[in-house]
């Protein structure tokens, strides 16, 4: 029923800021209980979790993504959205928005931790 849709650049500079939105139909981001997450694949790797903002509002990050990212909602378009400053190559991924009924603190991602996931969209960061 509920429905995510990640849409951003696929082509970004390093040094450059990404920024990716979370449209989400289906459901309403400040019903509780839910954490709405970004999480990424970068080539040949796990699935890694950026950060979350719950229902309430609450914005939660991994230590690794804490100094340089930011998540933000706008509840009257039912988005939530990603920024991700000072990229480099490093962070050329499949990134994904998700919904849980948690938020995971483990490294270690599963699918089946989130109930719903968008299909994912392409960044590449290249000069």
């Amino acid at each position: 029923q509920v429905q995510l849709q990640e849409s951003g650049p696929g082509l970004v500079k390093p040094s450059q800021t990404l920024s990716l939105t979370c449209t989400v139909s289906g459901g309403t981001i400040t019903t509780n209980y839910y954490y709405w997450t970004w999480i990424r694949q970068s080539p040949g790797k796990d699935l890694e979790r950026i950060a979350a903002i719950a229902s309430s509002g609450s914005t939660f990050y991994r230590p690794s993504f804490e100094d340089r990212s930011s998540i933000t909602r706008d509840t009257s378009t039912n988005q939530f959205a990603l920024n991700l400053r000072s990229v480099t190559p490093d962070d050329t991924a499949v990134y994904y928005c998700a919904r849980g009924s948690k938020c995971y603190y483990s490294d270690y991602v599963t699918r089946e931790e989130y109930d719903s996931w968008g299909k994912g969209t392409q960044v590449t960061v290249a000069p």
